[in-house]
């Protein structure tokens, strides 16, 4: 099969492979889409190690072609979402529930082949995929694998969102816009803060009433002035330094800042935090990542109703060959909205 391969650090290449296989409890998925993830960027960047050779990829979506024995909850022809959070159902974690903590992951282009090929095989299957309505497109449903999962998880599990709330997310790439088009269709007022005018464009379309260019205006005076006061959640879905503080600064009192992303090289994994304002105005600060399988029996029917809508972030269909200038444009932040791999010969 073709697959696109990460080879070492921002080294990737089109290669035939041997075709995937299904593991233990498991089935054989034929991708048809994968989205181009930040995480994705992060790994070929080398923020995040991989072994090399590895098929990266974790934002799929298929048709099953085949399962294992035992399997139960799917059968060949079924539509279904890839989780990146796959867990092996044996721990604490995924005992309480929480899947996406699991002690012995499963994700995709990090435990094992990812999205760019043609088939991906999956352990677990019962555990570790998702029914795709039809009503939903498999370019839509790229977006449910991660960006989509992942903020639906950060804002109403973790930072329990409510109706009428204001909401800031810094940073309006693929989570960012998720994050705006579930808070606003939840109720809250949100306001989009990006430094490529074509990203808040989409955060408009995406549902934010308000939109701050931080290369031109001063972004917390600016959500401090909005919001007469300051937000009720600010999101980093970046991950930057300067996004991280910021969204922290742009809160109100009793404030939750939300953090989705995750640092670069030049951050290491720490940033300083104003911690002093954090007392003062008795701030509270909350990670997030993933989202257990169990969760989307919320989140998809907002999909289907068309409450959600992912389709809107999708500013092309592209082939594996694209994927690699796509990782270059988000190095320069010139990205606009999300694209997503439909094409694999």
């Amino acid at each position: 099969m073709k697959a696109l391969v990460l080879e070492g650090v921002q080294k990737l290449a089109i290669r035939d492979v041997p075709d995937a296989e299904p593991g233990p409890l498991g089935a054989l998925i034929r991708v048809m889409a994968n989205g181009v993830c930040r995480s994705d960027w992060h790994a070929w960047i080398g923020d995040i190690k991989r072994d090399y050779p590895m098929i990266i990829g974790h934002e799929m979506v298929g048709i099953v072609e085949e399962v294992m024995p035992g399997v139960t909850r799917f059968k060949k022809g079924d539509r279904v979402v890839v989780p990146f959070s796959g867990s092996d159902g044996t721990c604490v974690h995924c005992q309480r529930g929480s899947a996406h903590l699991c002690d012995n992951p499963i994700i995709p282009g990090k435990t094992y082949s990812g999205g760019y090929g043609e088939y991906v095989g999956v352990t677990l299957a019962d555990r570790n995929l998702v029914p795709l309505p039809d009503e939903v497109s498999f370019t839509e449903g790229a977006a449910l694998g991660c960006r989509f999962m992942t903020s639906f998880h950060g804002l109403v599990d973790r930072a329990e969102i409510r109706a009428g709330e204001w909401v800031v997310v810094y940073g309006c790439g693929g989570i960012g816009l998720s994050a705006i088009n579930i808070a606003a269709s939840l109720g809250c007022r949100v306001i989009g803060v990006d430094v490529n005018p074509g990203n808040l464009e989409l955060a408009k379309v995406m549902g934010a009433s308000f939109v701050i260019n931080s290369r031109e205006t001063k972004p917390v005076e600016a959500v401090m002035e909005i919001t007469k006061g300051g937000a009720d959640v600010a999101v980093d879905a970046l991950g930057i330094a300067e996004t991280c503080v910021s969204a922290m600064l742009s809160l109100a009192k009793s404030g939750r800042h939300l953090q989705i992303g995750i640092t670069t090289k030049k951050e290491a994994g720490y940033v300083s935090l104003p911690v002093d304002i954090m007392v003062y105005k008795e701030l509270k600060m909350i990670g997030s990542i993933g989202m257990s399988p169990h969760r989307y029996a919320s989140m998809i029917p907002m999909v289907v109703q068309k409450q959600l809508t992912p389709g809107k972030m999708v500013s092309r269909e592209i082939s594996l060959s694209e994927v690699e200038t796509n990782f270059e444009s988000m190095t320069k932040s010139a990205t606009t909205g999300t694209f997503v791999v439909t094409q694999f010969k």
